[in-house]
């Protein structure tokens, strides 16, 4: 993104998650396709940087990854970063290398290689334009789609312009990546919020003659967000709010409720009196994610996971748990149905 006349464009990287099993109910696959790419609230992402040369830009290019996250952190959300040296303990690989900036939407990063970079940032981030890009990008890691795309901005492309646009250097995009990233609509399914904000920082500028309708921006086109707009904010705090102090103390054989809401989550503190293999199982009609965690050195180390969205089954860990040693369990709601309830139990 470098100003109007001719802007850069970063790149979404296409997800290789499986779509929703095929005849699910209307409201169960929105749910699933809303909250798919959010990360659990309580999560440490850990990221590190591939090239510490900044793409022989220097370290400015590094203090600027760093800020745009410490940007979003200071909303106050219930999410952490950290830095680590290993590529193989993060979660998030930032590249500097090539022309292009893009990256893996939210949880999709796990599904990239884990020698391959997740984040690339394909030119300066140290002034105005660069700073935006590195919140752009840093928020699409936290699961945010380009707002340009959202089906209920109402915008008519001319598509042949943004084609013949997107082709001319300094993008050189094929038809293909132009459709993907700027003429595609998202599924109206995948939208968590119900307006459009051209002042997201997830927005494109666009320049006039790209947008047949609305008016407003055939005529004036849509300027450069710099910085995190109140929507930004207000969705991102959402998702991942502030974290309760401590997580609920859990005992063997305790049912105790789940959120009833799409996207509710609860966690969970356990203490194991033995070493064994336990089940640590959701019970009702309901899709969840749940993920358990030990407390290492003051950290939450991550275990394993299960994932029974769309599934017509129940999320269950069976995993060696150790005597005095400290758990924790996140469970985030997708959708529930029947008769609306959910549970957690461990034994």
């Amino acid at each position: 993104m470098a100003g109007y006349g001719t802007p850069v464009y970063c790149s979404q990287k296409a997800s290789l998650r499986p779509a929703p099993a095929p005849g699910l109910a209307p409201n169960r696959e929105r749910a699933i396709l809303v909250i798919g790419n959010k990360w659990l609230n309580g999560t440490v992402l850990r990221y590190c940087f591939l090239d510490p040369t900044g793409g022989g830009r220097g370290p400015g290019q590094l203090e600027a990854v760093r800020a745009a996250l410490q940007d979003w952190k200071d909303l106050g959300i219930g999410l952490d970063f950290k830095e680590v040296d290993d590529a193989s303990e993060a979660e998030v690989r930032i590249d500097f290398r090539g022309r292009f900036s893009e990256s893996a939407v939210g949880t999709d990063v796990l599904l990239v290689g884990p020698h391959e970079a997740t984040t690339n940032f394909g030119w300066d981030l140290t002034d105005a334009v660069g700073r935006a890009t590195a919140l752009h990008e840093t928020g699409h890691v936290l699961g945010f789609a380009h707002e340009h795309q959202n089906p209920n901005a109402g915008i008519e492309w001319n598509e042949e312009k943004v084609y013949a646009a997107l082709a001319l250097p300094p993008n050189a995009w094929d038809r293909e990546t132009t459709f993907f990233n700027i003429i595609r609509k998202l599924d109206p399914a995948e939208v968590s919020g119900s307006v459009f904000d051209a002042d997201s920082i997830m927005e494109y500028p666009f320049p006039p003659g790209l947008i047949k309708r609305p008016k407003k921006y055939r005529i004036e086109g849509i300027p450069e967000p710099l910085s995190l707009s109140a929507f930004d904010k207000d969705m991102v705090q959402q998702w991942y709010p502030s974290l309760v102090a401590r997580p609920r103390h859990l005992e063997p054989r305790e049912s105790v409720p789940l959120p009833a809401r799409s996207g509710g989550q609860a966690d969970f503190g356990i203490t194991p009196s033995e070493s064994r293999k336990y089940a640590v199982a959701a019970f009702g009609d309901a899709d969840v994610v749940m993920a358990l965690f030990e407390r290492v050195n003051g950290e939450l180390r991550y275990v394993t996971a299960d994932d029974d969205s769309g599934e017509d089954r129940n999320g269950r860990l069976d995993v060696k748990l150790f005597k005095g040693r400290s758990y924790v369990v996140r469970a985030r709601l997708y959708s529930a149905w029947g008769r609306g309830e959910a549970a957690l139990m461990y034994w």
